[in-house]
């Protein structure tokens, strides 16, 4: 990891440049997704089947025949291990009790004449749900969509999940069972994101796309925004510790690595004014790195991304961990409440030396889908909000009409627009 200190007359120069991720959309990626959904928005049903043929090798007779039952996810559900029925139960659980909290209500006030103005809050009819595939299976991040939405109301979710030579992941059925998804297609890729944002023949188009995907779901995604919603472009997976000589400097070293696991692109960061952990965070590093499965990927993505940053105090650290603004930011420090009124932007934050960023992703019941690439600055978790619409309620009465009318009537002429003056003119 590279060490850098903040007194240093370049230190901004060199943490912008280490923290920048070049994420430009690939031009031939981009014409490629777009080719498929033209294709799937002209044919439908059979264009998808042709992509899945092509991509995933698995040659279905009909969409149909690339449906699961709710048998078959109950059934994945019964036959996987106890201890990861339980954990996934136990996710679900602590995200529906989170995510409870967020239930907005409508509301309205009445103004003295009784004009009464206020905002009615209806769930989304239907959303689709993205969940990768084959050697990419992520059962909580089905959860962690499938669960805000029905909290919200949402009536509909489909599932696509591509299933590449048929494989399909026992873990990715058992949480869509327990997440009470109602449809679910063994289908991925940019052809999913276009039969989802367009509906096809047995598909019927959502009102919203949610979940990650590679590189051509997130062109698909892009260029399907404003035909569906879509709840975000997410980029590498990110982490900020901010620590102090009190932690322990194993632990900061494997929550480096948890998100350095995901792959070269993703970043971790540590943030400390004391040298002397910093000395022993390397060197937990240097004998942790070994053993783990995914140590060519963490090392890559330490040596090319990860930063070790000198600070001079906490308040300096938390100057640059906003600047920064980092999905997931930990707390790694005695007293993390002192330093919370400091901090302006993160996907989210972990208190305290026991808050592994990894309860986050899977039990904590907060939601892991986070921004990522300082859009922490004007962005927010997943939630329930995203599942919810707003809608503006407006009642004039006699009274109000006549007084508001006068009012609106001068503005609109004031604009060029008669009809909108006479319209208001006509009431008074």
């Amino acid at each position: 990891m590279k060490l850098l200190d903040s007194q240093s007359p370049t230190f901004l120069a060199e943490l912008d440049a280490m923290t920048h991720y070049a994420g430009a959309l690939d031009e031939s990626v981009d014409r490629a997704a777009a080719e498929i959904l033209s294709d799937v928005k002209a044919r439908g049903d059979a264009a998808v089947l042709d992509f899945t043929r092509k991509f995933d090798r698995l040659d279905a007779p009909s969409m149909r025949s690339l449906e699961l039952t709710r048998d078959e996810m109950k059934a994945a559900f019964d036959a996987i291990d106890a201890p990861l029925r339980n954990a996934l139960l136990l996710a679900r659980d602590r995200i529906e009790t989170y995510h409870r909290k967020q239930l907005a209500e409508g509301w309205r006030y009445t103004e003295s004449d009784g004009t009464q103005l206020g905002v009615k809050i209806t769930p989304l009819d239907r959303v689709g749900l993205y969940v990768p595939g084959g050697k990419a299976a992520y059962p909580s991040s089905l959860l962690m969509n499938a669960v805000p939405a029905k909290v919200a109301g949402v009536n509909e979710i489909i599932m696509v999940v591509p299933t590449p030579n048929g494989v399909k992941n026992p873990a990715v059925l058992a949480a869509a069972h327990i997440a009470n998804v109602d449809r679910a297609f063994t289908i991925g890729g940019a052809q999913a994101v276009g039969a989802l944002a367009y509906g096809t023949q047995t598909i019927p188009q959502v009102d919203k796309i949610v979940g990650p995907g590679n590189a051509y779901v997130a062109a698909a995604k892009r260029r399907v925004f404003g035909i569906v919603g879509i709840d975000m472009i997410a980029g590498p997976s990110e982490i900020l510790v901010i620590a102090d000589d009190g932690a322990n400097p194993d632990w900061v070293a494997m929550d480096l690595f948890s998100q350095a696991e995901h792959d070269e692109s993703a970043q971790s960061i540590l943030l400390t004014p004391s040298d002397a952990l910093i000395a022993k965070v390397q060197a937990s590093i240097e004998r942790l790195l070994p053993t783990l499965p995914r140590a060519e990927i963490i090392r890559a993505s330490l040596e090319g991304r990860g930063v070790i940053v000198k600070t001079h105090s906490f308040e300096e650290a938390c100057e640059i961990s906003n600047r920064i603004a980092p999905e997931h930011l930990e707390l790694s420090v005695a007293n993390p409440e002192a330093l919370l009124p400091l901090l302006k932007h993160a996907g989210a934050i972990f208190m305290g030396y026991h808050s592994s960023e990894s309860l986050g992703d899977y039990v904590a019941g907060t939601n892991h889908v986070l921004p990522t690439s300082r859009s922490a600055r004007f962005s927010s978790p997943l939630g329930v909000y995203d599942f919810q619409k707003r809608t503006s309620l407006i009642y004039a009465s006699t009274a109000g009409a006549k007084t508001l009318g006068a009012a609106a009537a001068t503005i609109a002429y004031a604009e060029g627009l008669q009809a909108h003056a006479r319209a208001a003119e006509l009431r008074l």
